[in-house]
């Protein structure tokens, strides 16, 4: 049987990621959004690129949610973007009614699927949408750990002046401005940056990641980021459909790990065909801990008002 990936929302962020998906080959995509028209002309114009891929995957534009039906993973990209001067926690109320709604149909028509949430708030929507879906927690998940951490690993090479290929990096908490960059466990080919840059650039490098995402709202003005969001939740879908066992960060389920209990939050996990099949729990010293304890706490108090 053909794999089938749904991309719920086709701006800029599910039609990138659908195109992405469609030019590897490694599923069909059913494309949604409210819009009509908009999805119908977006999959065409992908699907008309086909020949030049030489792939067989096929994407199909809707604006019925049930033809998600017998989807494998179901991604969720609708939502209001953020605006210059906006948090992602300013999208709070606006984007929980879509996730909402879009959770209830996923549940009536994809009871045996994956989900991955990438609408802001993205650790509060995933929370919200495992609360709605009542999946199994493995098989709901956020994307922005992977985004964040690539960010940090293009600000890093950028400032070292090395390829983005010899970098690691990794970053725990919310997908938000309390995010924490680990510099002990973010390396270039093994050496950590606390060998290779003071601790005050690193400092620097770390208040970047954390903003940038704004710092993308505010050149684009209209918009915002999409081509990184787009590659990190391909990365997902790709590591569940083949099963790759990728180690990566994600917004997943927490029941004690890490002194956490009933939230979802970004840890490291390992990602394959079932999911969020473990999660990986690092030793942290007090100042990454505080940290990151704070970075729960806000990503708390947001579900809180929701849940």
């Amino acid at each position: 049987m053909r794999r089938k990936v749904t991309v719920i929302g086709a701006g800029n962020v599910g039609a990138t990621l659908a195109q992405y998906i469609v030019m590897d080959g490694i599923s069909d995509v059913v494309l949604y959004d409210i819009v009509e028209g908009l999805p119908q002309g977006k999959a065409l114009d992908i699907l008309e690129a086909t020949p030049l891929y030489n792939v067989s995957a096929t994407i199909e534009g809707v604006n019925d949610l049930s033809r998600m039906e017998g989807s494998d993973i179901v991604v969720i990209t609708a939502g209001a973007a953020r605006k210059p001067g906006m948090s992602r926690d300013d999208l709070l109320n606006t984007n929980a009614s879509v996730v909402r709604t879009v959770s209830r149909e996923i549940k009536e028509h994809c009871p045996d699927s994956l989900v991955i949430v990438v609408t802001n708030p993205m650790d509060v929507m995933a929370q919200l949408c495992w609360h709605v879906t009542g999946f199994p927690h493995q098989r709901v998940m956020g994307m922005g750990g992977i985004l964040d951490s690539v960010r940090f690993r293009t600000f890093i090479s950028m400032e070292l002046g090395v390829s983005v290929q010899d970098t690691e990096a990794l970053v725990l908490g919310g997908h938000g401005d309390q995010m924490v960059p680990l510099p002990r466990f973010t390396t270039v080919r093994g050496i950590p940056i606390t060998h290779l840059m003071s601790k005050d650039r690193i400092n620097a490098l770390i208040e970047r990641t954390r903003k940038g995402g704004a710092e993308i709202v505010s050149l684009l003005k209209t918009g915002s980021a999409f081509y990184a969001p787009a590659s990190a939740t391909y990365q997902m879908i790709r590591a569940i459909l083949l099963d790759e066992k990728r180690f990566v960060p994600a917004a997943a389920y927490l029941k004690g790990q890490y002194g956490v209990k009933g939230l979802f939050v970004g840890v490291p996990v390992i990602l394959g065909r079932e999911g969020v099949e473990e999660i990986v729990e690092l030793s942290l010293t007090d100042d990454e801990r505080e940290a990151f304890y704070r970075s729960v706490d806000a990503v708390r108090s947001l579900v809180e008002k929701l849940i």
